[in-house]
């Protein structure tokens, strides 16, 4: 007999062992990182600038509350500058500037980056961090990374977990989330549920895809189960707080891969726990009601 799938899809995020960054915290971080590292080797600066641009961060934070707009980007100049002049000291040194390649490639994207440019840089430790937009009005925006999880229709079990980098659109997911469900089962799905997130997919079947508020093609059956589909979001919900889907504690763009395969995992053997946890109350019940001596056998 053929094993079928059907199968629920929908991204979610996670977010990074990150605080969300202000400009003037990434400046700081930065040249102290890179001060920090020059005394290791033995590289002595002009100027480290350390006790200025502290002074200039709290500064920062100090006319952004009183809504001193003017004062505030006077200050977060001067903090840029004293960042840019420790990274162009650093950067004449040939020899440590080899061995400083990933700092300072980091130190140069903060120093260029605009408001409207792309690929930001929001942390110095988590660079492969994103911005994705929610649009929800408790929370607007996280910084995290994108996941793509699906799961059966019927049991609940997570079948993919991918992780993918940076913030591409929901739709251009599905091919790699179903990739993935083929290699992890051996069998493809032979139909899948999403939201309307996923219109203008890049799955080659289209006719195996079925989205939200679809009203052509649908059998009873399929109606049945797309109105399951949203059952999907609460299995999220398990994942991001019992699972710990919702902040990853790895670092680098790999433990997002992994984070995500082992919360899958986690998940999975909840579902087969509480099952073996309700089969063997069942068991016990039985078997207490069968050994239970019956009203009758007193009687004379």
């Amino acid at each position: 007999m053929a094993v079928r799938i059907y199968l629920f899809t929908s991204p979610s995020h996670f977010h990074n062992t990150t605080a969300r960054c202000s400009i003037a915290k990434l400046y700081l971080k930065a040249l102290l990182a890179l001060v920090r590292q020059a005394k290791r080797h033995g590289l002595t600066l002009r100027q480290a600038h350390t006790r200025l641009a502290k002074r200039a961060a709290l500064q920062v934070g100090r006319y952004a509350h009183a809504r001193q707009r003017r004062r505030m980007r006077r200050e977060l100049k001067r903090l840029k500058t004293y960042l840019g002049r420790v990274y162009r000291d650093v950067a004449r040194n040939v020899e440590l500037s080899i061995r400083f390649a990933p700092l300072l490639g980091l130190t140069e994207r903060l120093l260029t980056q605009e408001r409207t440019s792309k690929n930001k840089v929001y942390s110095l430790h988590a660079p492969e961090v994103v911005c994705i937009a929610k649009g929800k009005a408790h929370r607007p925006y996280e910084f995290g990374s994108k996941v793509a999880p699906a799961v059966t229709n019927r049991e609940g079990f997570v079948l993919a977990s991918k992780s993918l980098e940076g913030n591409p659109y929901d739709g251009h997911t599905l091919d790699a989330t179903i990739d993935q469900v083929i290699a992890m089962t051996g069998i493809e799905p032979e139909r899948t549920y999403v939201d309307q997130g996923y219109r203008g997919h890049d799955y080659a079947k289209t006719d195996r895809v079925f989205i939200t508020r679809q009203r052509r093609g649908l059998t009873p059956t399929i109606k049945r189960e797309l109105r399951r589909r949203s059952a999907i979001e609460p299995m999220i919900g398990h994942m991001k707080a019992d699972g710990r889907l919702g902040r990853n504690h790895l670092l680098g763009a790999a433990s997002d891969a992994i984070n995500a395969l082992l919360v899958a995992a986690g998940h999975n053997l909840r579902l087969i726990m509480n099952w073996l946890r309700r089969f063997v109350a069942w068991l016990l019940a039985a078997l207490m009601g069968s050994f239970a001596p019956s009203d009758t056998a007193h009687n004379p």
